[in-house]
């Protein structure tokens, strides 16, 4: 019977081949999967004989990887900002860059909590994550605020949105396996829906990773980006089509001092505030950037004569 290490050479060679660019680490995440351990056990015991049929599965998997599915999608799961989600094609995969979204959506709710007492005496600060697909972006949210002891449905209102009923089931399964989905209200609507869904106030923060890709560069992405739904990616001819959309919903949806964080393009630094410029007349626009320096966050307020 086959070893690891025969296994994961006659793969990794494989996946050369079809043209994957992390050939090794896709071997070794699907060998892991198959037999139930995590990717360091792989690595460290090439010696170590693969039965039951292990070698069949792994082969098969191999052979999906190979077209150029993704491996969170034949994996089936995907992690993000230290968790595990469940992934597959209802939506898109949740993308490394869009964890500084979720630390800056954690730093302005925080920010806008008592500092004494919580979970008395006050409103609860009320959030939007608008397209939320796998859920990713408002779990992250909800059990990272849990951790840091703010009181859920007290301290905080959390909504989910997306237009696919089918992304919204997604989002319910990964917030149920996180114990936060009775913290989270998940609302099927076109971006927002056209009044708070409780008829309660208005939004303090909106959170959004939309489609920012420019419609001529999606056919330049990788093959496995033709797995993904082609709506959550195209964002028009400059990538902003959907942004706009959402800026110009912001009057009616945010509250007097809100604030939307839309995660945006590391080419768009320049395009994004314009386009809140051209929307919002008066309202203030900034940029942030991640950890590498590139534009990741799009900040908008509403600015004193607007």
């Amino acid at each position: 019977m086959p070893v690891v290490g025969e296994l994961l050479a006659n793969a990794v060679a494989r996946l050369r081949e079809s043209g994957s660019e992390t050939a090794r680490l896709d071997a070794e995440l699907l060998l892991a999967s198959v037999i139930g351990a995590d990717r360091t056990t792989v690595i460290a015991h090439p010696e170590v004989v693969i039965g039951d049929g292990g070698a069949e599965r792994f082969e098969a998997l191999v052979a999906r990887r190979s077209t150029g599915e993704p491996v969170a999608y034949i994996r089936g799961i995907k992690e993000f900002f230290g968790l595990a989600f469940a992934v597959d094609s209802r939506a898109l995969i949740p993308r490394p860059e869009t964890e500084r979204l979720v630390e800056a959506g954690v730093a302005e709710v925080m920010a806008r909590l008592p500092r004494s007492v919580r979970g008395e005496g006050h409103e609860p600060v009320r959030i939007a994550d608008v397209g939320t697909g796998s859920g990713a972006v408002a779990v992250s949210l909800a059990v990272e605020l849990r951790r840091r002891r703010v009181t859920l449905q007290t301290d905080v209102a959390i909504l989910a949105t997306d237009s696919s009923p089918d992304a919204l089931d997604l989002a319910r399964e990964n917030g149920v396996g996180h114990a936060v989905a009775d913290a989270i209200q998940f609302v099927e609507a076109d971006l927002l829906p056209p009044v708070p869904p409780d008829g309660g106030p208005l939004l303090d923060v909106v959170l959004a990773n939309l489609p920012y890709v420019r419609t001529d560069a999606i056919a330049g992405l990788p093959i496995a980006s033709s797995f993904e739904p082609r709506a959550a990616l195209d964002g028009g001819a400059d990538g902003l089509d959907v942004v706009r959309r959402l800026l110009a919903r912001l009057p009616e949806a945010l509250g007097e001092g809100g604030v939307a964080l839309l995660e945006i393009g590391a080419d768009q630094g320049s395009d994004a505030p314009a386009a809140v410029g051209d929307v919002l007349p008066g309202w203030q626009a900034s940029v942030e950037n991640d950890l590498a320096g590139l534009p990741r966050i799009l900040r908008v307020s509403r600015g004193a004569d607007s």
